[in-house]
């Protein structure tokens, strides 16, 4: 970890504590990794948001796969994967070049803007009861469009797109709030490992707070996920909701009174 932010116990405590939340939140709701990770890292952290991105990309690319362990037979749609991921990696890049051009803090109330408009949808809409019945019509098409979106925003924001991802799968593809989680946190793994290589030569990850930080994440999101089997759709959606409307409540407030 970079000397000269207050380093010592102290800062490792929070860093494993975050790595804990943050994993925690990633394995019971296929969320929370950069939409948490990015602010925690800025605000709590104190390292600036360049390095805060690139850093959360790293994590976002190795924090979901704990995760997938507990879903991988059944809680993925697999063929969702691939129109999702592959037009996201592309967009991602794209992302990254409009990011170097916008300010921090605008770039940080974006991020809360999102947050918002997706907390309210997750709260309005209706949860599947399971799985999915059928696929809608021009599905792949469907998901090379939200792959375009979520891969532009991990490219902009640094982050592996869940808390977009998530409600995309389920109010446009049909999926049910488990299925949308398991899908998600593949489609967060590619889109975080696309968005690293953006960044390459752009801004450089902390490697000593990624160890401190990806260990206890990944063991809580492991744990998590296999919490999230014996819960119901409308509890993790509703989770879900109330989860990034905190975060960005608390973005625009650090934004504002800076």
């Amino acid at each position: 970890m970079t000397n000269g932010r207050g380093g010592g116990v102290g800062l490792l405590i929070v860093i494993v504590v975050l790595g804990l939340t943050i994993g925690g939140l990633t394995g019971l709701l296929g969320a929370g990794g950069g939409i948490l990770t990015v602010p925690a890292l800025v605000y709590l952290v104190g390292i600036p948001v360049s390095s805060a991105v690139s850093t959360s990309l790293v994590l976002g690319a190795v924090g979901p796969l704990a995760a997938l362990v507990p879903r991988l037979r059944g809680g993925v749609d697999w063929r969702m994967v691939l129109p999702v991921a592959g037009a996201g990696v592309v967009a991602a890049f794209g992302g990254t070049l409009v990011g170097a051009l916008i300010s921090d803090d605008a770039l940080l109330l974006t991020f809360a803007v999102l947050m918002v408009a997706s907390g309210v949808q997750m709260l309005r809409g209706r949860p599947r009861i399971e799985g999915v019945d059928r696929r809608p019509k021009l599905w792949a098409l469907k998901g090379i469009a939200v792959g375009l979106l979520v891969g532009f925003l991990t490219g902009l924001l640094g982050i592996g797109g869940g808390f977009i991802t998530v409600p995309a799968l389920i109010f446009f593809l049909g999926m049910s709030m488990r299925l949308a989680i398991g899908t998600s946190l593949v489609i967060a793994t590619i889109n975080s490992l696309a968005g690293v290589v953006a960044h390459a030569g752009m801004s450089t990850p902390d490697w000593g707070l990624i160890i401190a930080f990806a260990i206890p994440a990944m063991v809580a999101s492991f744990l998590t996920a296999l919490l999230a089997k014996r819960v119901s759709n409308a509890f993790l959606q509703r989770a879900f909701a109330v989860m990034i409307l905190i975060v960005a409540a608390v973005t625009v407030a650090q934004v504002l009174w800076a």
